[in-house]
């Protein structure tokens, strides 16, 4: 017997259609119209009919359809997860039977689990399928139907809230004036902005791809808008893992149908997801978090009021750097929205590469740096000063002190931009910190001529990557560090650190820990001690190649 449920479009009604807006309501759109055209053809001519009914065929031509835009759409997991929901919704109608929503989720969720494993690392494959789940969760077991309008509002709802949890444990972030965004985006791109696309791609009228270009031209101007509200986004410390769980279950009972008791209860699950915050630091005590970049260096430095970034590590392309991939995803995740100051070493890319989105995401009070007069970074911070040696300020007990470069060193232009580096000491009751950017064995000398009382450090951020220019043995010896970090990109094509230079450092007793082999590292100075904490040995993944010391994977 046919199913009651008789076409394409009225499946998708049963909680999947306004659910498909998330991230695939242009494949299920594009899916529809192949359905709609091939079933309204097949079914005039009677012998195809004969051979193959109209609602088959449509089925077919609608899953073929929606293939084909999803490989044009880059078959991300959003994609994926509509195409699969779409094959399982024609397989049913294939077969002549009716499909419950769920287990067309699970059969998608199933599908992309098998054949990509990892997916469940991606955070777009918990957003997307969450999305999907919370939307058929909100949207059944409703006594009548809704009007349409009343409908949208409450999928903005039940998604909004939904996902706030899942934002938070991811980003840290979540947008406040996302259902505003929706209710305007969705419809315009939906209905204006893709048809428009799509049409100009097939005929031949310019006048429809200038149309497209410039309805999303506005819908850009008007999220950008929105988006520079000073309270457009809420942002908060990471949450512990233990509130996601305790928080969905209160998101499940808010979203209850109407008349069940007691649904504010709900609120109260959420409270410690964002109540809770990280343990302050203490005065006198300094958190120095060595970022890994790849090959390249970025260093947070807090003390218990104050955060410092010394330099911002590598910029990847022309879309993707340090600052916006790993720095400021950091500070966003401890709950850090200020820099009190900020740091750039030298002008090379792998200093100061990410500099441009950090000064972009999260401005500094001031900024010192080792940059060439005429840097682009000073258009885009005109209060940038240079680093000299003599410049010290405290921070809650902690001192920081610029120890090199001085005006002569600065000042000469045949010296390379490694050799005027700002080379940082920060002195605290606990212990120390030497950051000396990349300077090279001349730098060194004048530092050992100059400062030798200075230069002994308990933790020493390596010169210049475990270079064969740096790392002199007496500059090794005068700094004596009892942690010596290279910061070096896996397989570096400089092949840092050189294995002379880690021999230097092991001669002389120091621990050697490298952001290759490490990840990220993290030295708590308190409590009369240093205590260091490897990122990798914490979060150990059984896809992470092991490092030997003298740099091959294992």
């Amino acid at each position: 017997m046919s199913p009651s449920v008789a076409d394409w479009d009225v499946l998708l009604r049963t909680g999947t259609n306004h659910l498909m807006s998330i991230s695939g309501l242009h494949v299920t759109m594009v899916a529809s119209l192949g359905y709609a055209l091939v079933h309204l053809l097949w079914r005039r001519i009677p012998f195809l009919t004969l051979g193959c009914p109209a609602r088959r065929a449509a089925a077919l031509a609608g899953l073929v359809t929606a293939c084909g835009y999803a490989l044009l759409a880059g078959f991300a997991v959003p994609t994926q997860r509509t195409l699969y929901m779409l094959a399982v919704i024609a397989f049913a109608l294939w077969q002549g039977r009716a499909v419950a929503v769920s287990l067309v989720l699970s059969w998608a969720l199933f599908v992309v689990v098998l054949i990509d494993p990892w997916a469940v690392l991606a955070p777009g494959f918990w957003l997307s399928f969450g999305a999907v789940a919370l939307l058929v969760y909100a949207g059944n077991a409703r006594l009548e139907q809704p009007h349409w309008l009343e409908e949208a509002a409450r999928a903005q709802w039940a998604v909004t809230l939904g996902l706030a949890p899942m934002l938070l444990v991811l980003f840290q972030q979540a947008s406040v004036i996302s259902p505003l965004a929706n209710a305007w985006a969705i419809p315009l791109v939906s209905l204006v902005v893709t048809p428009l696309t799509l049409a100009g791609a097939v005929l031949p009228v310019d006048a429809l791809l200038w149309m497209a270009h410039e309805a999303i031209a506005y819908c850009m101007a008007a999220l950008a808008w929105m988006a520079g509200f000073a309270q457009a986004v809420w942002q908060q410390p990471a949450p512990p893992a233990w509130s996601l769980p305790l928080a969905m279950l209160g998101v499940a009972w808010l979203l209850l149908p109407r008349g069940f008791p007691l649904r504010w209860l709900g609120l109260l699950t959420l409270l410690p997801l964002i109540l809770l915050k990280p343990e302050p630091l203490a005065q006198a005590s300094l958190r120095l978090i060595v970022l890994d970049v790849g090959q390249g260096t970025a260093v947070v430095a807090r003390t218990a009021r104050h955060v410092l970034l010394y330099d911002t590590g590598p910029r990847f392309s022309a879309d993707a750097d340090s600052g916006s991939r790993i720095i400021l995803p950091y500070l966003r995740g401890e709950g850090l929205d200020a820099l009190d100051g900020m740091v750039i070493s030298h002008d090379d890319n792998d200093h100061a590469g990410g500099a441009r989105s950090v000064l972009t995401g999260l401005a500094p009070v001031w900024m010192l740096s080792g940059l060439p007069p005429g840097h682009a970074l000073q258009a885009l911070y005109p209060g940038m000063r240079p680093c000299r040696a003599g410049q010290q300020w405290q921070w809650d007990g902690v001192r920081f002190e610029m120890l090199y470069p001085g005006e002569d060193d600065a000042g000469n232009l045949r010296e390379a931009d490694n050799n005027r580096s700002c080379v940082l000491k920060i002195t605290t009751p606990h212990g120390s910190v030497l950051l000396p950017g990349d300077i090279e064995s001349s730098a060194e000398r004048r530092l050992l001529e100059r400062l030798p009382d200075q230069l002994p450090a308990d933790v020493l951020i390596v010169p210049h990557h475990g270079s064969l220019t740096s790392s002199t043995p007496d500059f090794v010896s005068a700094v004596n560090p009892r942690h010596a970090v290279f910061t070096a990109g896996y397989r570096n094509r400089f092949r840092h650190p050189r294995p002379q230079v880690m021999q230097r450092y092991q001669s002389q007793g120091s621990a050697l820990l490298r952001s290759d082999r490490d990840g990220a590292l993290l030295f708590e100075f308190s409590g009369n001690a240093v205590l260091m904490r490897s990122w990798r040995a914490e979060r150990a993944r059984y896809w992470h190649h092991r490092v030997a010391e003298n740099g091959a994977a294992g």
